[in-house]
């Protein structure tokens, strides 16, 4: 019998911070576009879900994961956000081009969160093949969009638990 999990984005409910209040934005790569709208909608759910409001919920568009850093941090600096969810999707190719991208993005994501001090979550698929993109942005995998939106409210709130200490 297997101990592997498969379906990723099982997460418990009632430990999970409510998201009433939260202004959360959503930069989505328009590349390999079934799957990043597979992996929005996971998002957008678990965030309404869990008590973000649809009007606080920004979302802007892409044309591919390399753009992902930049756009979240136009958002962060045009928009009172309390975090910016990423996603998108790059599946490994014939050449080098997969791990410059992968590197570069999820990289510009974590350095714009330090720098910021918003939480920008890493909410890319970097897959081998498409049927495992397909697998993790909604399929027996589970969605990675929902999990990103998961993160997004755990780190929202935990830098608003951390504001009222430091004000």
């Amino acid at each position: 019998m297997s101990s592997k999990k498969t379906d990723l984005s099982d997460y418990d409910h009632a430990s999970l911070p409510g998201g009433k209040g939260l202004r959360i934005g959503i930069a989505v790569s328009a590349w390999n576009e079934e799957i990043t709208n597979a992996l929005l909608e996971g998002s957008v759910s678990a965030l309404t879900s869990n008590g973000v409001s649809s009007e606080d919920i920004i979302i802007r568009h892409v044309p591919g994961s390399f753009e992902l850093p930049q756009a979240a941090a136009i958002m962060i600096d045009s928009i009172d956000l309390d975090a910016v969810i990423c996603l998108g999707c790059v599946i490994q190719g014939e050449t080098r081009h997969f791990e410059f991208i992968c590197q570069a993005v999820a990289k510009g994501c974590m350095d714009l969160g330090i720098e910021s001090g918003v939480p920008v979550i890493f909410g890319v698929l970097t897959t081998d093949t498409y049927e495992q993109a397909k697998e993790r942005s909604g399929g027996s995998h589970g969605n990675k969009g929902e999990e990103a939106a998961i993160a997004a409210i755990r780190m929202a709130a935990l830098r608003k638990s951390l504001d009222i200490w430091f004000q």
